[in-house]
């Protein structure tokens, strides 16, 4: 059983920066690096949770959805069992609670949505 927990929502202008983070914690082998591929999804008002960014275990791929690519940023730190998300000239559109994610399956398995653990979101709200 995996714990994710988010922090780093918050609101910004048009253009601004925010940094997200995850920190993942095995429940039963706690002190462990999780070694699952982990991600982050997003969840707009009226709108199905999307995929944004994952990453692998060792760092080595990482997947972007084409809405975040070029903007967005993952980085995964298995010293510290933590996923970060670094998103730069941000858009109204990008408002949505960001949700962390971890899949027992791929890093493919991941982009497709098939999540196996949660975290409880956190929001971010792009706005003038």
């Amino acid at each position: 059983q995996v714990s994710l927990v988010e922090s780093g929502g918050g609101s910004v202008q048009p253009g601004g920066s925010l940094r997200l983070s995850c920190v993942a914690s095995e429940r039963i082998t706690s002190g462990e690096s999780i070694t699952y591929p982990l991600g982050w999804f997003r969840q707009a008002p009226g709108k199905e949770r999307e995929f944004v960014a994952g990453v692998n275990w060792s760092g080595s791929r990482r997947y972007y959805s084409d809405a975040v690519k070029d903007r967005f940023s993952i980085v995964r730190d298995n010293a510290k069992n933590t996923v970060s998300l670094q998103m730069n000239s941000l858009k109204p559109a990008d408002t949505a609670v960001y949700y962390c994610a971890a899949s027992r399956d791929d890093l493919t398995a991941l982009e497709r949505g098939n999540a196996d653990y949660w975290g409880q979101g956190t929001q971010v709200t792009v706005s003038s």
